[in-house]
């Protein structure tokens, strides 16, 4: 798989050539929708993971051992060195947003941005580029899948009632149940003067229920306020 008909310097600008290709493909697809880390980061990634393998697959270019010597090269000791540094990278874009965490796929897809480089880096063309495309599919064709599988959405819900007119924990689980929620992590808190606040997780494969119990909420006048968070990763 590497072109040894060419000249080194040939296959080195090749190589740092494709491994800035391929990279940039997937950072195409970050960068469409929106993520922190896109075309330029996943471009600079997956070259230099490329540049540093350059390092230890050229090394007989730059490195004679003393004449009488024998010295041997690992080129698995860079490839552990770029998939570790490049967690750094990677944990930077993943980011808690209120109750949600994001980041996530874009810091996988880096990871994997930095394993393509070492496969060109080394000279593994046709693996870097099916694993490209696979990438590729999978960031953009599961998507499609995810939002046709059937899937719970959850919320953090918290409700405060007027002092005086509070109701009942089972009172308060079966009006959300009424619309068709489960609930979790139950937890009230009572204040004199506040009133009693209830807070849970609520969850649900129905998609409008979250909307339909926030209407339902506002038009009840015991509620002195509450918070309905959807959550997502």
């Amino acid at each position: 798989m590497v072109l040894s008909t060419l000249p080194v310097l040939d296959e080195i600008v090749l190589r740092l050539l494709l491994g800035l290709l391929f990279g940039a493909l997937i950072g195409l697809e970050r960068s469409y929708h929106g993520r922190p880390a896109g075309f330029r980061t996943h471009a600079l990634v997956c070259m230099a993971s490329t540049a540093l393998m350059l390092v230890t697959v050229y090394e007989q270019q730059w490195f004679q051992p003393p004449e009488g010597t024998r010295a041997t090269i690992d080129p698995t000791r860079m490839a552990q060195g770029i998939m570790t540094g490049i967690g750094f990278l990677g944990a930077g874009v993943i980011m808690k947003d209120g109750l949600s965490v994001r980041g996530l796929t874009t810091a996988a897809s880096i990871w994997i941005t930095a394993g393509l480089g070492i496969l060109v880096g080394i000279g593994f063309f046709l693996p870097a580029a099916l694993t490209t495309a696979l990438t590729f599919g999978a960031l953009g064709g599961f998507r499609w899948i995810e939002r046709r599988m059937p899937t719970e959405s959850y919320a953090h819900f918290r409700v405060r009632f007027l002092p005086g007119r509070t109701l009942t924990q089972a009172e308060i689980v079966a009006v959300v149940a009424k619309h068709g929620f489960a609930t979790t992590e139950l937890s009230h808190w009572y204040r004199d003067r506040e009133g009693m606040e209830y807070s849970m997780v609520v969850h649900t494969r129905d998609h409008g229920a979250i909307r339909r119990l926030s209407e339902s909420l506002r038009e009840r006048d015991d509620i002195a306020e509450f918070t309905l968070a959807p959550t997502r990763d």
